[in-house]
């Protein structure tokens, strides 16, 4: 079973770097349990899965809509439109995954490792994840719209149009991952923390900025973007 931790700033208590008010997420501490081979054949929707591992099996296109993982770790499953819709992913961990148009639908994700993943088209709307850690890999167009994040961490990944259009972003950070073209549209932001962008590219909502924390080096790069929202025209 997962301990959760307070991450490296306590959860609250700032980020410790000068002049930032910014609360640090709070990250799992994951220690899974000795893991039986999941042997049981397709998944199945509404299916229990509690403390096995799926290694290096081909789940595309099959049904798991509404499982429960708990205690679980996914290793380089292959998950080419598997649908996992109202899914909930608890304690477990994910590393090289890879798929196209999975569908995690209205999922939960909640203490979770994402690692080294490569997937496109994700369909993750409505979905809520809560101390999740998404490192390294790359994610293309990942649907994240009306989708509640608490205590999200992206990290030495990349992030090709990613879509948070009208969700609820809490405590998430963006550490040393390219964020490219990503869409805030009616968003709400609150404590999230963008300076660790090394590529920050924002194709909508920048005026959604509001309750994040970007560097003096985005600003500049941002500041056509900006004056276009606030209709300003700059002639030389």
């Amino acid at each position: 079973m997962a301990r959760t931790g307070t991450g490296r700033g306590g959860g609250g208590s700032g980020s410790g770097r000068a002049g930032a008010a910014v609360k640090e997420a709070r990250r799992p501490e994951l220690r899974l349990p000795a893991l039986e081979p999941y042997r049981g054949g397709e998944l199945e929707p509404d299916g229990d899965y509690d403390g096995v591992e799926l290694c290096e099996l081909d789940l595309a296109g099959q049904d798991g809509g509404g499982a429960r993982f708990m205690d679980c770790a996914l290793r380089g499953c292959a998950l080419d439109g598997t649908r996992l819709r109202h899914t909930r992913f608890l304690d477990s961990v994910l590393t090289g995954v890879r798929g196209v148009g999975t569908d995690l639908a209205e999922s939960t994700l909640r203490d979770v490792e994402l690692l080294d993943a490569r997937l496109g088209g994700t369909q993750m709307y409505g979905a809520v994840l809560e101390r999740v850690v998404i490192r390294g890999g790359k994610i293309d167009y990942l649907n994240l719209r009306q989708a509640r994040l608490r205590d999200v961490v992206f990290e030495a990944c990349v992030l090709v149009e990613p879509d948070f259009g009208g969700a609820r972003l809490e405590r998430v950070e963006f550490v040393d991952c390219a964020l490219k073209s990503a869409d805030f549209t009616a968003a709400t932001l609150t404590d999230v923390d963008l300076r660790g962008a090394a590529d920050l590219g924002i194709a909508g909502g920048v005026d959604r900025l509001s309750g994040a924390v970007i560097s003096t080096a985005q600003l500049l790069d941002l500041a056509p973007v900006l004056a276009g929202q606030l209709g300003i025209r700059v002639e030389d």
